[in-house]
């Protein structure tokens, strides 16, 4: 049997092409892999010696936003999806604290940095408004 797509306002097929599926439907997961992307870019050309220190834990901190976002989408209860959204939330701020310590070692010039800081200040308010759904849910 096959939905064919009417002139109304909405109908079960548009309702159904919205839904979200999967953790990588979530706009918080998409602009958080985008930062986690920038970041594996931008410290890139952070100094050797930096390689398993403040480069590791940038991206180790970046890659924990993306995955407990998706861990927490997958959680049923409010309680456990906010536990990870929080941490999620909390990687944000970690990675803020990197991005400032990189700047200020100008691993990071100006322009990166206010990029960067945009896009961590983006995913923090999606990643915030994914506790605000997961405390009504």
């Amino acid at each position: 049997m096959q939905f064919q797509k009417t002139n109304a306002p909405l109908c079960i097929l548009d309702i159904m092409q919205n839904k979200i599926q999967s953790f990588t439907d979530l706009l918080a997961w998409k602009e958080g892999h985008v930062f986690v992307l920038d970041i594996y870019k931008k410290t890139n050309i952070f100094p050797q010696k930096e390689a398993y220190s403040l480069t590791d834990q940038m991206r180790r901190s970046a890659i924990s936003i993306t995955s407990n976002v998706a861990e927490g989408f997958s959680r049923r209860t409010k309680k456990d999806k906010s536990k990870f959204y929080f941490v999620a939330l909390g990687s944000v701020t970690e990675l803020q604290n990197q991005m400032v310590l990189a700047r200020d070692l100008h691993y990071l010039d100006k322009e990166s940095f206010r990029s960067l800081a945009d896009q961590s200040i983006t995913v923090a308010k999606l990643i915030r408004g994914l506790l605000k759904s997961a405390s009504t849910y």
